[in-house]
């Protein structure tokens, strides 16, 4: 009985034949990332030292606090997926990372839904997403990942 030492599924092969301009593209990919879940982390932080200095922090305010750094997780993985040569995980990556700075500071922007601190707090979180949005719409990963014709 032989064993195949060497996966030749077409992510790996893919991952392991990528442009360095493309995997340049996704460590940036991931460092953002990674940056975005740290200031997701700071804002609970932040929303739970409020909350404990007696003042008032509404449950959208903790359920968002609480619901993005899991996102952030999520998004973490897709983009380790798409860095193996997942197109679909790529492309959730790219969409999630236009939709979710809209979402989150059109709702913020809504009167009366959040304090104006939180609201900063949370256009701070979507900067490392929007770098996301521009990496994944740049020409290294859009070489990695050619529309299917």
């Amino acid at each position: 009985m032989e064993s195949n030492t060497h996966p030749t599924t077409e992510a790996t092969s893919h991952h392991t034949h990528q442009a360095p301009d493309a995997l340049r593209a996704f460590g940036m990919t991931m460092t953002s990332i990674k940056v975005y879940g740290a200031l997701c982390v700071i804002a609970l932080l932040a929303v739970a030292a409020v909350s404990s200095s007696g003042h008032t922090v509404n449950t959208f305010m903790w359920v968002r606090a609480v619901l993005l750094p899991v996102i952030a997780v999520l998004i973490h993985r897709m983009a380790t997926a798409a860095s193996r040569g997942s197109r679909r995980a790529f492309e959730r990556v790219g969409t999630l990372a236009v939709i979710m700075p809209i979402a989150i500071i059109g709702v913020d922007l809504i009167p009366g839904v959040c304090p104006p601190w939180y609201a900063a707090m949370q256009t701070a979180c979507m900067v490392p997403l929007v770098r996301v949005a521009f990496i994944t719409r740049g020409s290294a990963l859009r070489a990695a990942f050619p529309k299917a014709r």
